[in-house]
């Protein structure tokens, strides 16, 4: 932790600011899985309003996190952080007091909203804020904190549902909700606004907009980071949405559902992040994305075509969630790194929330094989897709580890070269 003791009292404080800022979104976003089995008994509803429901949310917070980019390109990183964490804090404490289906839908999609905007608005805020050559570490930290926030929701999950009767615990859940927005006195009184590119001089041009990531100076990059984004992400949902069916129906284990597998599961998401995040700033961004893409594929295809009994899944489980994690904790430096300042909270965001979007094809696709091929074949070749894209599109991209994000190109400034994406103009003349 040499690297933490060299970094100034502002770095540290929105590091931790950050941190705490995406835990309690895991927090409030894990415990609406975790009442699933209460709201199925309590309202009746079907498995697949239940799946609406979270499915509403996912397609929200991608559309949260674009938004979120822009607002912090035009009114500023701290802003937009404050913003979102008030929004789904709020938004969560009134799915507390919502009185059927349809209310709570429309409350956890409105709540979707802020927690994607709140990884983007902190991302881009911490890239800018820490130094670069620990930028990589301290993203993949603030990555891990998603773990922790959702072994914080399994506690309070354990410790209210023993104490509350069910028809009541889960609204106590949802109520605690409104606690991140707390955090937004310390993100106000704390952490400052990273420096801005110098004010636009000319008359003749004008200040960058969302459409600006489609400038041809940046097209290709924004059409590869998407990539990456789709690629990362739809590996991740087929493994998260397919594998547990697929051991229980096929391989007929039993640990899924204990304690173990969970903990084995949160761990390795925590250690992922934490390998990650030292290794991405000693062999780089590419290096290290490309490196746990190839590790998921073939952990994965070890889970799908070996034989093994519930000990054997058990122990697979850490590596599984250990590289699952690693791609994740690595796009936020890689995508920041990519961008000029003016438009750089925007590009984040829709690289990162357009793959979360196209991500949702590849369960569909893994169901829709099922049909014809084992299901865990289908599951296989469908990862393998999925990662493959990421180590193509991951190798079409420049090394950006040490990259320097403050000294950001005044906007309308010239473009430079692939090998440095962070100059690339964030204006045009009009």
């Amino acid at each position: 932790m040499n690297w933490y003791r060299d970094i100034s009292t502002a770095e540290k404080r929105t590091l931790w600011g950050c941190f705490a800022g995406w835990a309690l979104d895991g927090v409030d976003t894990q415990l609406f899985s975790l009442v699933i089995p209460t709201l199925l008994v309590t309202w009746g509803i079907g498995k697949g309003q239940a799946g609406l429901i979270g499915g509403a949310t996912l397609v929200a917070g991608a559309l949260g996190g674009l938004l979120a980019g822009w607002l912090s390109d035009r009114y500023g990183r701290v802003r937009a952080l404050q913003i979102t964490v008030i929004w789904f804090s709020l938004f969560t404490f009134l799915s507390a007091f919502a009185q059927n289906f349809e209310q709570l839908l429309v409350l956890k999609a409105l709540q979707g909203l802020g927690f994607g905007g709140e990884w983007t608005a902190g991302a881009v805020l911490l890239s800018e804020t820490i130094r670069a050559q620990h930028r990589g570490k301290a993203m993949g930290i603030v990555q891990s904190a998603w773990g922790f926030g959702w072994a914080g929701a399994v506690l309070l999950y354990t410790v209210t549902f023993t104490w509350i009767s069910p028809e009541w615990a889960w609204r106590v859940l949802f109520a605690i909700g409104a606690v991140p927005a707390l955090l937004v006195l310390y993100v106000r009184r704390s952490i400052k606004e990273p420096p801005r590119a110098p004010v636009l001089r000319d008359p003749g041009q004008v200040r960058a907009t969302a459409s600006h990531i489609f400038d041809r100076s940046v097209i290709r990059t924004t059409i590869v980071g998407a990539l990456i984004g789709v690629g990362a992400h739809g590996g991740y949902h087929a493994i998260t949405t397919w594998l547990p069916t697929y051991l229980k129906t096929e391989r007929h284990l039993s640990v899924l559902g204990t304690g173990a597998y969970l903990t084995v599961m949160i761990t390795a998401f925590i250690a992922g992040c934490f390998v990650s995040a030292w290794l991405q700033d000693r062999i780089g961004r590419r290096r290290n994305v490309i490196l746990f893409a190839v590790c998921c594929a073939a952990t994965v295809n070890l889970y799908t075509f070996l034989p093994m009994g519930n000990t054997a899944m058990l122990i697979l489980s850490f590596p599984l969630g250990l590289f699952a994690a690693g791609i994740p904790a690595t796009l936020g430096a890689l995508f920041n790194e990519l961008y000029p300042q003016g438009i750089r909270g925007t590009g984040v965001g829709f690289c990162y929330n357009f793959g979360r979007i196209v991500s949702a094809g590849f369960p569909v696709l893994v169901g829709h094989m099922g049909n014809s091929m084992p299901l865990g074949s289908a599951l296989g070749i469908d990862a393998g897709i999925a990662y493959g894209l990421v180590v193509v599109a991951a190798l079409m991209l420049p090394e950006t580890k040490g990259r320097k994000l403050a000294a950001a190109e005044p906007a309308g400034s010239a473009a430079s070269t692939a090998s440095n994406a962070s100059a690339a103009p964030v204006a045009r003349r009009v």
